[in-house]
């Protein structure tokens, strides 16, 4: 299945009206998922107290002048990264220099005191279409860290040079006071590219953006064009489902938090000590299939081109080219995190990235990133590793892992529940599906069909070829399960695949 994407505060046409069936569903699959509720007395207490207090151990480095700006979905408050890029003449000409401030939380968070144990619990922030369930209490992720602008806030500055083709000349991470100048939204940003009115760091972004993926690609890396299923939800309460066209402002910056990830990366495995974010290589014969595949489908893919590079000309809206970008799924399998405590282990690298990586840009939504940032800092500045991040290095892998699990399950529960809502007057009837996916059962086979309208994508019974579309019949919408099922008829082909 495609990543599925909670949205909130956007209109939507012709949205489907909240009833008690939905909400009853969204409350249902949270406690299926064993969701945490409200945060407890003692970590509301906490959060209070440090917010009143302000920041423990401030930094003296003050780079409060500098014009930070943070770039978010609309109405976000958890701002944990704020961006500034500048040009400066190198000897190679001229390059860019890319500061990237990420919030200080450890400065508000006590090791073992309330709020950490709790984050422990958690893991990470869940995302549901009728509410978000937060790492940390918003008095901390919503207020006093978040880098709301305006407000002087304790960062870890990645500091970082480069060349004018994109390449890392130099880099570095400290700890500073920091102050965003402005925030702006993913589309405002494509909007004033688009339109040449772009200044400052927005209009360097869109240079160091294609730089750093012309940089990805020639180092084999990968990104999964996947169509992105967007749950929204307006201001009345109502929901709908969209297919959200990418942005190219979102791959650009998505770019920096994987440049800052390698550079975290290098230094963790400079002094054989953190926690690296691996995924494993496609082995040969998985490849050789998934190029086999390309051929059947009739969809070229020149002898010495990546795979990374292959998948970034694939289009969503072809229904040929949609078969195989799920069928690439198989390539990007056995994420995890590994830990290293003096010795380097065998695996380092996230073969997707195509160099070693650490998740350290999102320390208000992900457990993983506090200790990281933590680590990395300390060993730039030349200290000691701070004893309760090397103690719970250990324990993030199944922490995270276990998180992770119940994001996307509340996700992806979460979705087919909109799905069956809005589909749930139309049993029987026959819709146009691109079949994108193919797997086998002991029962008979069961397919993956995408709808265009409205956006679903979901499983059926039958058989087609991968890549055709076909008439399909609604033959179950049940909002209390979460379930929407087809049913492909025989001879029911519409188009070549």
């Amino acid at each position: 299945m495609p990543k599925r994407h909670i949205s909130a505060g956007t209109r939507a046409d012709e949205p489907l009206d909240v009833n008690d069936t939905l909400r009853q569903r969204f409350a249902r699959i949270r406690e299926e998922h064993e969701v945490p509720g409200a945060f407890p007395e003692e970590v509301v207490t906490e959060a209070r107290a440090v917010s009143e207090s302000g920041a423990i151990g401030l930094p003296t480095r003050d780079e409060t002048s500098i014009p930070f700006i943070t770039i978010d979905p609309p109405g976000a408050m958890d701002l944990d990264q704020a961006l500034h890029i500048e040009e400066e003449a190198t000897e190679h000409g001229v390059g860019f220099r890319v500061r990237y401030a990420i919030t200080d939380l450890p400065a508000y968070v006590q090791p073992s005191g309330a709020i950490d144990a709790e984050a422990r619990l958690r893991g990470q922030t869940i995302y549901a279409p009728d509410l978000r369930v937060p790492l940390h209490p918003p008095e901390l992720s919503e207020g006093a860290a978040s880098l709301l602008p305006g407000q002087a806030c304790p960062a870890f500055v990645w500091d970082m040079r480069l060349r004018p083709n994109g390449q890392v000349a130099d880099a570095t991470v400290y700890r500073a006071m920091v102050r965003s100048a402005g925030r702006t939204d993913y589309q405002t940003v494509q909007d004033q590219v688009d339109s040449g009115t772009a200044e400052g760091t927005v209009a360097l972004l869109a240079k160091v953006g294609p730089l750093r993926i012309a940089r990805e690609l020639a180092r084999g890396g990968a990104s999964l064009p996947m169509p992105e299923q967007v749950v929204i939800k307006d201001y009345g309460g109502s929901y709908t489902l969209q297919f959200r066209p990418p942005l190219s402002s979102e791959d650009w910056n998505a770019q920096i938090s994987l440049l800052t990830g390698m550079v975290a990366a290098d230094i963790m495995l400079k002094h054989k000590v953190g926690i690296l974010r691996t995924l494993p290589k496609p082995n040969k014969e998985s490849l050789a299939r998934f190029r086999r595949s390309a051929k059947a489908a009739g969809v070229r893919w020149r002898p010495k081109q990546s795979y990374g590079t292959f998948l970034r000309t694939l289009d969503r809206t072809n229904p040929r080219h949609l078969a195989l970008i799920f069928e690439a799924t198989t390539l990007f399998r056995g994420s995890g995190y590994t830990v290293m405590l003096g010795e380097v282990p065998e695996q380092t690298i996230h073969a997707a990235v195509a160099r070693p990586y650490a998740h350290v840009t999102a320390p208000l939504r992900r457990l993983v990133d506090r200790f990281a940032l933590t680590l990395c800092a300390a060993l730039e500045a030349g200290e000691e590793v701070p004893q309760w991040v090397t103690e719970a290095l250990p324990t993030l892998p199944g922490i995270m892992a276990s998180s992770t699990q119940r994001s996307n399950g509340v996700e992806r529960d979460s979705a087919d529940a909109v799905e069956a809502a809005v589909l749930r007057d139309r049993l029987g009837e026959l819709f146009e599906v691109a079949v994108v996916d193919r797997m086998k059962r002991k029962s008979g086979s069961e397919l993956i069909v995408k709808l265009i309208d409205p956006a679903v994508i979901t499983k059926a019974d039958g058989s087609a070829r991968l890549g055709a579309m076909v008439a399909a019949q609604l033959t179950q919408a049940v909002v209390e399960t979460s379930t929407v099922r087809f049913a492909v008829a025989s001879g029911q082909e519409l188009v070549a695949g």
